[in-house]
């Protein structure tokens, strides 16, 4: 497996604000980074693309309908459908109102909502959790995926200027050594790509039979028929 094979569809939508258009500019942070090196420059440059543009407001359209609610503090859509509709999404650091949100990557696809919950009620986290314990190579890649989380979250929240003091070294799912939410891990393997996340790969293959990303069956559309424009496949490899 190459930890660095990030074939998920990303989009070139970004921000929301209320007039649609990118973040107002505002003084720039000094960020000391505390994942520094190529091994982390990817995923910061992932955060930085996906909030290059503004977002459409039928993504946010149809994921408000996907999750049947407004979805607060959405920034961007992290991963499409081979269809082009919204997977996941990206979340701000910090919610309107101040309350601190350290799941930044957010499962909103309601075909692999409802196939990682049967796979949950399945029992299968225990088992995860038990290969962790038994094997070490997977508990070290589990433990990169928390920092890759952390590194990508502390990025969002230098673009947006929101703190992330309150939820420093929380990422999602229970990493870096706990399995406790696959929804909050497929999420983060859907943005970041295949290799990004042990267990978000073994969620995924295990619900190959329900949900692809490379196989449509979404049953939302969008309201109207126009084919959305401006998504592109992001392929960034380390380094580069």
């Amino acid at each position: 497996m190459n930890p660095h094979d990030h074939r998920t569809q990303h989009s070139d939508q970004a921000d929301l604000t209320h007039s649609g258009q990118g973040p107002e500019p505002q003084e720039e942070r000094q960020y000391r980074y505390r994942f520094a090196g190529p091994e982390f420059d990817w995923v910061r440059q992932l955060a930085d693309h996906l909030l290059e543009q503004p977002l459409d407001p039928r993504d946010q359209d149809l994921v408000t309908r996907q999750l049947g609610r407004f979805p607060r503090g959405m920034l961007a859509v992290g991963a499409r459908c081979a269809c082009g509709k919204p997977l996941a999404v990206i979340t701000r650091p910090v919610l309107p109102g101040g309350i601190p949100f350290p799941t930044s990557c957010y499962l909103t696809s309601p075909e692999a909502v409802k196939a990682v919950s049967q796979l949950e009620g399945q029992g299968i986290m225990r088992d995860y959790a038990n290969r962790l314990a038994e094997d070490p190579d997977l508990a070290q890649a589990y433990g990169h995926a928390h920092e890759l989380y952390l590194a990508f979250r502390q990025e969002l929240a230098r673009l947006t200027g929101d703190g992330e003091e309150h939820i420093a070294g929380i990422s999602a799912g229970g990493m870096p050594d706990r399995v406790k939410c696959l929804h909050a891990l497929l999420a983060q393997g859907l943005v970041m790509g295949p290799g990004s996340n042990p267990i978000a790969d073994m969620t995924l293959a295990a619900i190959e039979d329900q949900f692809d990303a490379a196989v449509c069956r979404c049953s939302l559309d969008y309201e109207d028929t126009e084919t959305l424009a401006n998504t592109t496949e992001f392929g960034l490899e380390v380094g580069q």
